[in-house]
């Protein structure tokens, strides 16, 4: 084994603090365990991780054996006039916002890529002149060769991972989730060739997909990202997609107008504890190999190039820190000869990391960091670690080979500025070939989870109403990651010769006779008759999409439900259209629908591929049948969040597998409307539960502040200080282990923990019923200074003082401490518009152990509030 690969680096920490509470005095009061301050001294270090690597499939490379020996010749003679520092800016890939050309040139830059909301000018709706402008500038500078450089050209990397989704005007297919349903692998090849034409289009040489995550808890943000809960349909997707965007390796490999592929994220990004992005999957080695990693063993065959680490961890070790997988397996023993590239930012969660300073990711084997902003101290500090020794010079050389080699295999070397090589502009773009693969992936999506009373295809002579919240919305057809990070705040004007599902079906009925009638209510003047009711999750990405629970809404207030109750007592024959990224507990939509469609995240295109399998000819015959089917488990109840084929309590509403045809339809009926859920998860799905078992409640998390970082989020991590010490946030047992987090201020400035939201929740409804926030607690060290209570806006709260309650506590007691929320109200908070319900500041010493925050009818201590 090289040295490089036996490096120790830092993963978990075991300790622990806090011990289980015991009954106290008062009635309802325990006694909190003692505080003990977190051990971090003994690490478990990654090369501490045995694998039994003879269980591991070995993959060698995709590539033949003669062209692999003309690049390493070529390579070998580029290696040898590398200075370190040519070497250095090889493995760093700033965001375009952060990096000229001409310090590319400086820096002999390796990579750049643009973020979610990174764009050429910062100009959302940058044409295809001003990428490729771009494009040019940067590979000029990368291949200057004025200084006595080697010149080696730029790769740019986008996240193109649903078509080319990050242009304005761009092909944006399904979602995976959707072309898992599809499961059509000739129809991924077509998709890939698209993405890989439309990405080369705007000068980008590299997509950061295919996701290969394998989804076991659909909480998680990301679901949608997954073909599959069952591996080997995401292998066989994910090697035909490969084989579109880079072209077949056995073959014609790199033809004009392919781009990089990636295999994401590295590994087990799926199987998180709880579905938390970026936690940790506790998981066997058998079960990481066997569901985890089955999907990159065919894309690795089709000719995959690079792979992306993962920000997760497995059984407590960091991805991107972790040698035995990264090195020992991955390289060594499987035998990957392309490079690995970290994910924004993934190198600092390393534990003794920052952005900047990171030796230990690429000890491990990540070749290429992708360090958006602070690229010029990690250069600096690369620099020092190869002079010195820290980094061995095989190590840096082995991470620049790779690189080199992928960028050879993908003609880059030879290639002219991104402006001259076909397929270059606008005009490949959007084209109606291209319309027309999306809009058969959209069709081919779509699964029909019900039709009871036969209501389809309609009559294309028909009078539809079409209504709900998503029935003249494109932003909710395409989903996150779609011209922007999120997918948030767009409109259908911002995606050019797309349709929505009123689009759509308008477009298939009017020829024949018939009319599609948009009603934002639910309301007519004529009987229709049918009505489509569109509705499902609003646009989310990484982090920001993970919940509480799969139940789709709580029944208050939930306006999609009572639209279709509505229609179905005026006794209209109703579709749903459900909009989601996972499958979701929708027993009282189903029962409330005669036709149901699981339609997921179809793209630009999706409301032609609605339309195609709803509207039937002008005699009624189906014009396309459906031929979706379930690659997710649907659940019955709320509380099946782990829901997998070949469990052994596997018990869902549809199977794996499921879906009905116009063919060949099977009744539903009327299904239980009760969700399973707890009365404290009930609150959490609607949103005013924010902390509880050791872990904030999704879509919440709890973020550390002082003077240094504002900013400092604590997810995924057991022990959390912020950065200029005012505050740390810890790990600890009450009645089982990590069931609650100690909060300590030191004394050392202004330290707050507060929980924010990404976007905003109405809590007038809460405040109207006199509620109050709750927080369940044991104050371990009384408040040395006055500690108030922020509810609002992040920018924008009202306050109120906690101190004179805090002193009614004992110390080491279990309590409960109310803020009525009318507390806030003489402030400037808006009810209707929170995205931080809680924050407790101080600048004094203080310590608590948090079990739950909420929002509840007020129990226990009372604030009372000010006049």
């Amino acid at each position: 084994m090289d040295k490089f690969s036996t490096v120790a680096l830092g993963a978990l920490t075991i300790a622990l603090a806090g011990c289980a509470g015991q009954p106290g005095v008062e009635a309802g009061v325990q006694q909190a365990g003692s505080y003990q301050s977190a051990i971090q001294g003994d690490l478990l270090p990654a090369t501490e991780v045995e694998l039994g690597l003879s269980d591991w499939p070995v993959v060698g490379s995709a590539v033949p054996a003669d062209m692999n020996e003309a690049t390493e010749a070529r390579i070998d003679a580029i290696l040898a006039r590398m200075t370190v520092e040519e070497k250095v800016g090889q493995i760093l890939q700033p965001e375009i916002t952060n990096i000229t050309p001409e310090e590319v040139r400086e820096y002999n830059i390796g990579s750049v890529l643009n973020g979610g909301n990174g764009r050429p000018n910062r100009d959302p709706y940058a044409p295809a002149s001003a990428w490729l402008d771009l494009a040019d500038a940067y590979w000029e500078a990368s291949t200057d060769t004025s200084d006595g450089g080697v010149g080696v050209p730029i790769i740019w990397g986008i996240d193109s991972v649903h078509g080319n989704n990050s242009f304005f005007g761009g092909t944006i297919f399904p979602h995976n989730i959707g072309l898992g349903a599809a499961n059509d692998p000739d129809l991924m090849v077509e998709i890939g060739r698209v993405t890989a034409v439309e990405t080369a289009a705007i000068g980008t040489d590299w997509t950061f997909a295919p996701a290969l995550s394998i989804p076991r808890d659909d909480r998680w943000g990301r679901s949608y990202e997954g073909y599959s809960e069952e591996p080997v349909i995401a292998g066989e997707l994910g090697a035909s997609y490969t084989l579109g965007l880079q072209g077949d390796p056995q073959g014609d490999f790199f033809p004009a107008g392919s781009i990089i592929a990636t295999a994401k994220h590295m590994v087990a990004d799926g199987g998180t504890e709880n579905g938390r992005d970026q936690g940790d999957a506790v998981v066997s080695e058998d079960e990481l190999r066997e569901i985890h990693w089955e999907p990159y063993v065919p894309t690795l065959e089709a000719g995959a190039q690079t792979i992306m680490a993962s920000y997760s961890k497995w059984n407590g070790v960091r991805m991107h820190g972790h040698g035995p997988l990264l090195t020992e397996m991955l390289k060594e023993h499987a035998g990957f000869d392309g490079f690995v590239v970290g994910d924004f930012n993934g190198h600092a969660l390393i534990p003794g990391c920052t952005n900047g300073d990171c030796p230990e990711a690429l000890l491990a084997g990540v070749d290429m960091y992708m360090i958006p902003a602070d690229w010029r101290e990690l250069y600096d500090s690369l620099v020092a670690q190869v002079h010195d020794g820290t980094i061995p010079m095989a190590r840096l050389d082995d991470a620049v080979r790779r690189i080199l080699r992928v960028k050879e295999r993908a003609g880059l070397f030879d290639a002219p500025r991104p402006s001259e090589r076909p397929f270059a502009g606008a005009e490949n773009i959007g084209t109606p070939e291209h319309l027309e693969v999306a809009r058969r992936a959209a069709r081919q999506s779509m699964v029909l989870l019900k039709d009871d009373e036969e209501i389809l295809p309609f009559s294309a002579s028909s009078n539809v109403l079409v209504t709900g919240a998503g029935a003249d919305s494109v932003p909710m057809l395409v989903g996150g990651w779609s011209m922007n990070w999120q997918g948030t705040g767009l409109t259908n004007d911002d995606f050019p010769g797309s349709a929505s599902v009123f689009d759509g079906l308008s477009a298939a009925l009017a020829p024949h006779g018939g009319e599609a009638t948009l009603s934002a209510d639910g309301s007519y003047t004529e009987r229709p008759d049918y009505a489509v009711v569109v509705f499902g999750e609003t646009p989310y990405a990484e982090y920001q999409g993970d919940r509480e629970s799969v139940l789709y809404q709580t029944e208050e207030g939930d306006a999609d439900l009572a639209l279709l109750r509505s229609l179905q007592a005026q006794g209209i024959p109703t579709l749903a259209v459900f909009i989601s990224g996972r499958p979701l507990w929708v027993n009282q939509h189903l029962n409330a629908s005669d036709a149901f469609i699981a339609a997921w995240l179809p793209g630009t295109q999706g409301g032609h591929g609605v339309a195609d399998v709803v509207v039937g000819d002008a005699d009624g015959a189906a014009r396309y049948d459906f031929t979706g089917r379930l690659s997710f488990s649907w659940p019955q109840l709320a509380s099946q969040t782990a829901l997998n084929v070949g469990d052994a309590d596997y018990d869902p509403l549809f199977a794996h597998g499921y879906g009905l045809s116009i063919g060949a339809r099977a009744d539903v009926g009327t299904l239980a409307e009760d969700p399973g859920l707890s009365e404290m998860q009930l609150a959490a799905a609607a949103n005013s539960s924010f902390f509880l078992d050791g872990r904030a409640v999704a879509p919440w998390r709890i973020y550390l502040g002082d003077a240094a970082n504002s900013r400092l989020k604590t997810e995924g991590d057991r022990f959390v200080t912020s950065d200029g010490g005012a505050v740390s946030f810890n790990s600890a047992d009450r009645n089982r282990q990590e069931d609650t987090k100690i909060a300590r201020w030191t004394g050392d400035g202004t330290g707050r923990v507060f929980v924010l939201g990404y976007d905003t929740v109405d809590f007038s409804r809460n405040l109207e019923r006199d509620e109050a926030i709750v927080i369940s607690l044991a104050m371990l060290e009384a408040p040395q200074s006055t500690v108030s209570a922020s509810l609002g806006r992040a920018n924008n709260s009202a306050s109120v003082d906690l101190t004179e309650v805090l002193g009614q506590l004992s110390i080491g007691q279990w309590e409960e401490v109310s803020i009525p929320l009318r507390c806030f109200a003489g402030g400037s908070a808006d009810f209707a518009s929170v995205d931080m319900p809680l924050a407790l500041e101080t600048s004094g010493a203080f310590a608590i152990q948090l079990a739950s925050m909420r929002i509840a009818p007020s129990r226990g201590r009372t604030v009372s509030c000010p006049q």
